[in-house]
């Protein structure tokens, strides 16, 4: 019997085909001989407890023109399904947590949910660094101006964001004495009611901002360095870094080996954590990037890789 495999995710029609890890994945299953169910989080809803979802069969193809044909319709237990993605990208807003209450239902009935859903509530992607804190260069997360003004002085210079942004999305670099400095903050922390994270300042940014990729806690053998564009702080390949496929340090598997093992314990199966120099400063589990670039460069099949590994666990 072919595995049945949901995948809840923005409009498949948005995606950029060519760089989208959730559209590896999907090709993938598609090569395998799975059947496709496509679900945007306004598909999904619950009825006397049980959770379901309006499934729409999913054909996918290695085109960057048309990637992509959505078919029929019709009501589905989700719970009947052998595996669903949640690859919804953040925000992790009000909707995206109903979602994964939702999800845990069908969770409950026997789906297996990638990531699983309580650890996508549990887990930011900023502050769950903090069960790390010995990987992690200095770190502050605080919402009060002259604790923030009073971290960059100490530092020299800082890296400040929202803590739920992706993307490169709202990160600012300040150094001590920025005139620029309390309105930056003030306007991060939305006057001092949102907390926000500030990081010391890693010139090894320059190097690239490396997302490590982790199946079942396990890394694979390389990591694809975001090098910023010139005159940018940002590696983020959103934010215009160049991607480049790079051997795992020493200090990498140290960090791989410190975190995996929560990984797995949480049941977040498939993980992207960033590291620039020698730490850590992210770990992101709503819907970790990169597979098709380090495919690209190296030959693999990482979107396989995970679904076989699913797959032996049915």
């Amino acid at each position: 019997m072919p595995v049945h495999l949901g995948v809840v995710m923005d409009p498949i029609e948005h995606i950029k085909p060519w760089k989208d890890t959730t559209l590896a994945m999907l090709l993938a299953a598609s090569a395998r001989g799975w059947n496709l169910h496509y679900f945007e989080l306004g598909d999904l809803y619950m009825r006397d407890g049980e959770a379901h979802g309006y499934s729409r069969d999913l054909t996918v193809r290695e085109d960057n023109q048309d990637w992509y044909q959505l078919d029929g319709g019709r009501p589905v237990a989700l719970g009947d399904l052998d595996i669903i993605l949640m690859r919804k990208d953040p925000p992790v807003d009000a909707a995206f947590i109903y979602a994964t209450h939702l999800l845990e239902r069908a969770e409950d009935a026997g789906a297996m949910v990638v990531n699983r859903p309580s650890a996508l509530r549990d887990a930011n992607e900023k502050l769950f660094t903090a069960h790390f804190a010995e990987c992690c260069a200095p770190t502050l997360v605080d919402s009060a101006a002259p604790r923030l003004r009073a971290f960059i002085a100490e530092q020299g210079k800082a890296v400040l964001k929202p803590l739920d942004g992706m993307g490169g999305r709202s990160i600012f670099v300040v150094a001590d004495g920025d005139p620029n400095t309390s309105v930056i903050i003030d306007t991060l922390t939305e006057g001092g009611s949102q907390y926000i994270m500030a990081q010391r300042y890693l010139p090894e940014i320059r190097d690239g901002d490396k997302r490590i990729l982790m199946i079942d806690g396990e890394p694979v053998d390389a990591a694809l360095a975001r090098i910023p564009a010139f005159g940018e702080t940002r590696g983020n390949l959103a934010a215009g870094g160049r991607g480049e496929s790079v051997a795992l340090s020493e200090r990498d598997r140290w960090i791989c080996a410190r975190v995996g093992p929560s990984l797995v314990e949480r049941g977040l199966r498939f993980v992207g954590l960033d590291v620039i120099g020698d730490y850590l400063t992210e770990i992101n589990v709503t819907s970790p990037t990169c597979v098709r670039e380090l495919d690209a460069a190296n030959g693999w099949d990482i979107g396989g890789r995970l679904l076989d590994r699913l797959a032996a666990q049915q």
